[in-house]
């Protein structure tokens, strides 16, 4: 019996402590409806597996006539016609059949296999989409990768091997079974399914007991994943400290973990196939003598041996992997399921039942509202936050790193919910409204910006991917960044490379301002939209931003207030309270924190933390 290596399939990692995993049956009542809304083509293709199993099952028994026809006397007339000519046409026609009818069952239940497939793929990577921020940010890439490529590669096994082999496998069985048991005495029906169950029971009792082996093996695999992934994700931190030798100590403890887990795994799987083969072997030799025997005491003939023995041959072989497809299918359920928890994560953030989208009529009006909030229970983040930026207005909100500031733009966005407060839009709680409405109607400039590995033409159309190239041109010009893509030898076309690495913060930051102008929509946030860019291109841009913001409602989240100066209205955070707000002359000429902090950034004193104070609040 063969075996499939680890990289070919296996079951996922167990579930964590404290995570109880589905039956098997429960995992396959979760994937039926998929597969039932092709419910004919699994009925057509369930009929010609019926029939390509009852062309199989008829060729030894045209095999006995064969050879039964052949014994006749030397010199005989029919020696004319030693080889029945219609037998030899039904015999062919019998094997074609065969392969005729298990290649339509494939054919005709690809697109239920390929579509179920699909629709589940589709369905997890929508609901990943739709899982919150905190999900995502706790989450690990490598791992999570690897269950939704196991569970999509799952369904296609678990159909494969249980619709191709395990039920043909049965319906050969119960036809040989019903053969040897009319005609010939009922020893040969014992005998076969005595060595059945126990070939069954010997496989399910090893192959259980192998589970816990595998399963750790694909825990290792999956943690030796992530670690490589994460490494490669962070390639130029592991540059910056000259900690390649460490990253690869590191991969190559989960390699030796992950090669002593096959190893033993591959023991117990070696087990498993001798105990097998014995089982096999010993039921073959006990059928054989016991046909032979009728054969010499002229109760059987050379026919009936020769059908028997055809017969435990087509057993014999897919027997000999059931040992494969048990594990697999099994490891194909578990993988399906692993695939499953994702799906019915539950989202934090969800839309309110009846949810209605936001209705805008020009530039609204946004509220916080005695906001508070904390990431974790234990630390509370925002402490009763209250202002209103007018409609068309910009409101500033500034502060050391760490105060709250960005935090306000995800709470607007609707990353999280508010502990206690609310946030309205014209009047609407964003709570109550849907949330794909309320992120269309916000565009943002990112501290943080973070681009496709695709063209920079394509990341600058993501704000509006229908605008087409002449719009992305004039959005890139109305963030200079035009003059320097038309410099690139493949201009627009060009690719940023993973996450934007390709292009300096400062170019990666004006792609940012380029597809929120290209989005241009009613509520602008701009979260030290300048943060990278040098002074005499910062200048530039803030012309160019104060144009964006014309006519919409902005908040801008800044470290260098001279940013801000024009700001309808000045929020000073500290430590998640606002101290401090105004327009710019009053708060300087307050003399309080904004004065300070004013004053610090004018004398230059606050330089270096002007360059690295953009980290995330």
């Amino acid at each position: 019996m063969r075996s499939f290596s680890p990289s070919q399939a296996g079951p996922a990692p167990a579930p964590s402590p404290g995570q109880k995993g589905r039956s098997d049956w429960a995992t396959l009542q979760r994937l039926l409806p998929y597969l039932w809304r092709y419910k004919w083509r699994v009925v057509l293709a369930l009929a010609f597996m019926v029939g390509a199993k009852g062309a199989n099952v008829a060729v030894p028994l045209l095999l006995k006539q064969l050879v039964d026809a052949m014994n006749i006397a030397p010199g005989s007339a029919q020696a004319l016609l030693v080889v029945p000519v219609g037998l030899l046409v039904a015999y062919g026609l019998l094997r074609f059949s065969t392969s005729l009818f298990t290649e339509l069952r494939e054919l005709v239940f690809a697109k239920a296999t390929e579509g179920a497939t699909r629709s589940i793929a589709l369905e997890v990577f929508g609901h990943l989409h739709a899982l919150s921020l905190r999900f995502h940010l706790e989450r690990q890439t490598g791992g999570m990768t690897r269950d939704i490529e196991r569970g999509t590669r799952g369904v296609q096994s678990l159909i494969s091997y249980s619709l191709y082999s395990i039920i043909p496998t049965l319906i050969e069985v119960t036809f040989v079974l019903a053969v040897l048991g009319t005609q010939f005495d009922m020893w040969y029906v014992w005998t076969t399914l005595g060595a059945l169950v126990l070939y069954i029971g010997f496989t399910v009792w090893i192959t259980e007991w192998r589970t816990q082996f595998r399963r750790r093996m694909n825990e290792i695999e999956s943690q030796s994943q992530t670690k490589a992934i994460d490494s490669l994700l962070n390639y130029e931190t592991v540059k910056y400290f000259n900690n390649e030798a460490f990253e690869a100590r590191r991969y190559d403890e989960s390699l030796e973990k992950l090669r002593r887990a096959r190893i033993k795994s591959q023991t117990t799987l070696s087990l498993l196939n001798t105990g097998q083969q014995l089982i096999i072997a010993v039921a073959l030799v006990a059928m054989l003598w016991r046909a032979t025997q009728g054969v010499a005491n002229g109760s059987m003939t050379l026919g009936d041996l020769v059908m028997i023995n055809a017969f435990m041959i087509q057993l014999y072989i897919p027997l000999g992997f059931l040992g494969v497809l048990y594990r697999e299918i099994k490891q194909s359920l578990t993988d399906l399921d692993k695939m499953f928890v994702l799906l019915e994560k539950e989202r934090e953030i969800a839309d309110a039942p009846g949810a209605t989208d936001l209705r805008l009529e020009g530039p609204p009006t946004v509220r916080f509202e005695d906001v508070r909030f904390s990431y974790e229970p234990a630390r509370e983040i925002l402490h009763g936050i209250s202002f209103e930026i007018p409609a068309g207005k910009t409101v500033a909100v500034v502060g050391p790193s760490g105060s709250g500031k960005s935090t306000l733009a995800r709470l607007l966005y609707r990353f999280y919910d508010v502990n206690q407060g609310r946030i309205t839009v014209d009047g609407q709680d964003v709570r109550q409204v849907t949330q794909s409405s309320v992120r269309q109607a916000i565009g943002i400039v990112p501290q943080d910006t973070v681009l496709f590995n695709d063209s920079i033409e394509y990341n600058i159309l993501y704000g509006r991917p229908d605008a087409g190239h002449e719009a992305a041109v004039q959005a890139a010009q109305a963030a200079h960044i035009h003059d320097f893509i038309s410099r690139l030898p493949q201009g627009y076309a060009t690719t940023v490379g993973e996450r934007g690495l390709k292009l300096s913060g400062g170019e990666k930051q004006r792609v940012a301002i380029a597809r929120t102008l290209l989005k241009n929509p009613p509520i602008v946030i701009f979260d030290e939209a300048t943060s990278a860019l040098d002074s005499a291109n910062e200048r530039a841009i803030q012309g160019e931003l104060k144009t964006a913001a014309r006519n919409k409602t902005s908040l801008v989240i800044a470290h260098r207030l001279s940013t801000v100066v024009d700001a309808h209205e000045i929020i000073v955070l500290e430590h998640g309270h606002i101290v401090e707000r105004g327009r710019h002359a009053e708060l300087v000429a307050r003399g309080g924190v904004y004065a300070g902090m004013w004053a610090l950034q004018q004398s230059g004193a606050d330089g270096a933390a002007d360059r690295s104070g953009n980290g995330v609040a």
